[in-house]
């Protein structure tokens, strides 16, 4: 469909790898806040004037964009810019809809993120944001494969970014979905709890048809929204036909967010797919966030390269013996469903 040759990205965490789950950044009042670097490659006084949601998604696309490298820019998003939104609604009560200043009103809109990348690396290419909450990044992959089916020679930046926003934040507090807790990594999945950590962050990825120095190939991806579980058990069942041919799954990543109301989601999945694969978990790494399956792919592919899984994110003591193939799993509170499967590049 797509192979993967760049990868960057932004989390609460410095690294995953060679740590164990004592070292890592845990939840503070049910949050995992992104660790932002100093944005280097945007200049001051843009920086200045740039939400969350812009700079964590401009800082990491430029670390891994060259000179007219891309003839397009596709990013999901489901709560980018609400930060900027919110203070920009709340001008307007406060200055009884008089002089308000534009600049929370131009970075409160989901496609800030993808407009500004196209402004600050003077491209004019197909520029697109996908808003669809929890399938927001998926959709945007999709875009990128049909983009790709039509222009074989192009490359693309396919990416996602979310952030914590305290107006969302408690809205998903009072519907639920989330909790306040302090939990420890290692803890994360231990707990009896209703309600998610929340998280954030930004992966980005250029994309294009060569295999040729490719880090991973997307090979099959499907998305549904469903809250029946024998559903899902069907779709996988036709996903695995319809992709898996002759070529084992040596490894799943699981979107497993520690809220146990959605375990027989993941509990469905696994023996659906087979029971005696490992399974990797991620969300105590980056939390629960609408495009946290971009966190997901941007693992798999250092996975692919490292060959090795660092055991805090190991669901049980099952290693793989070697990661060619990876299926990823995850739903989003139950409604939203996606599956993606992965194969290493060459």
């Amino acid at each position: 469909m797509l192979y993967i040759h760049k990868t960057a990205q932004i989390s609460p965490q410095e690294t995953i790898f060679h740590i164990d789950a004592d070292t890592i950044k845990h939840a503070v009042k049910g949050k995992l806040i992104a660790k932002e670097p100093l944005y280097p490659f945007i200049p001051a006084g843009i920086l200045r004037r740039m939400g969350k949601s812009v700079k964590m998604g401009v800082g990491a696309a430029l670390t891994i964009i060259e000179k007219d490298e891309l003839n397009g820019i596709i990013i999901g998003t489901a709560n980018g810019g609400m930060n900027d939104c919110m203070k920009f609604l709340q001008q307007i009560v406060d200055y009884e809809e008089g002089m308000l200043s534009p600049g929370n009103f131009v970075q409160g809109v989901p496609n800030a993120i993808a407009s500004q990348i196209g402004l600050l690396t003077n491209n004019k290419g197909y520029n697109n944001t996908h808003v669809h909450e929890g399938l927001a990044f998926e959709n945007a992959l999709m875009d990128a494969v049909m983009q790709l089916a039509e222009n074989k020679n192009n490359s693309y930046l396919v990416g996602a970014v979310d952030e914590i926003s305290d107006f969302y934040h408690n809205i998903e507090i009072l519907k639920g979905n989330f909790n306040s807790d302090n939990i420890l990594a290692k803890d994360f999945y231990a707990t009896t709890q209703k309600g998610a950590i929340a998280g954030e962050g930004a992966a980005m990825f250029v994309v294009n048809n060569q295999q040729e120095g490719a880090i991973a190939k997307l090979t099959g991806i499907d998305t549904f929204n469903n809250t029946d579980p024998e559903y899902l058990r069907k779709r996988l069942l036709d996903f695995k036909t319809k992709y898996q041919d002759d070529a084992p799954i040596d490894l799943i990543i699981s979107g497993e967010n520690g809220d146990d109301r959605f375990d027989n989601y993941y509990a469905t999945m696994e023996t659906t797919v087979g029971k005696d694969i490992p399974v990797v978990r991620f969300k105590h790494l980056c939390g629960e966030y609408s495009t946290a399956t971009s966190y997901s792919l941007w693992l798999a592919c250092h996975l692919f390269q490292n060959q090795e899984v660092p055991s805090h994110l190991l669901k049980s003591e099952n290693h793989p013996k070697q990661i060619n193939r990876i299926l990823i799993y995850n739903t989003y509170f139950g409604v939203q469903q996606s599956i993606m499967i992965l194969d290493k590049g060459v």
